[in-house]
């Protein structure tokens, strides 16, 4: 019997240590800042400013870009298929985000497209101005580029 209880004890003992060490261990990576606009040029299709919206999950990464174009027609939810590349700081090359999802989007409407999907690493510093985002619509492509640096800064993955 008391073989038992010392048995039980020890079990209560490690499973609140466990319960402990959850409540201390670091929470799920993330990425800083998670929103950030930009001054976009969309060419005829035109231009102002842009807002993009990040989450990490691990080496998963999504960006939402709400954008400067707006659109001329009535769009239909996940007709947009876009890619947005940024400038990847750390490692001097690029990395892409690509997706079909968007909300409907009515007549005159601001374009938001995403959540596109990409990969980081940890300590990517990822940076619109220098990259592009390109939405295909109806076979016809629009692309937009940044005319300046992000504001207020680029988004840094943990």
């Amino acid at each position: 019997m008391r073989r038992k209880r010392i048995g039980m004890g020890a079990a209560l003992a490690v499973g609140a240590l466990a319960v402990t060490g959850l409540a201390f261990a670091p929470t799920a990576a993330a990425v800083t800042p998670d929103t950030a606009t930009i001054n976009a040029d969309c060419g005829s299709f035109g231009s102002g400013e842009a807002t993009l919206t990040a989450t990490q999950d691990g080496t998963a990464a999504t960006i939402t870009v709400t954008s400067a174009v707006t659109a001329p027609i009535a769009l239909s939810e996940d007709s947009i298929s876009s890619t947005l590349t940024l400038v990847n700081n750390t490692t001097g090359g690029t990395s892409v985000f690509t997706g079909t999802e968007n909300p409907a989007i009515a007549a005159g409407d601001p374009v938001t497209v995403g959540p596109l999907d990409g990969t980081v690493a940890s300590g990517d510093s990822l940076e619109a101005y220098g990259g592009s985002l390109q939405l295909t619509v109806f076979g016809i492509t629009v692309t937009c580029t940044a005319t300046a640096a992000q504001s207020p800064g680029p988004f840094v993955f943990d």
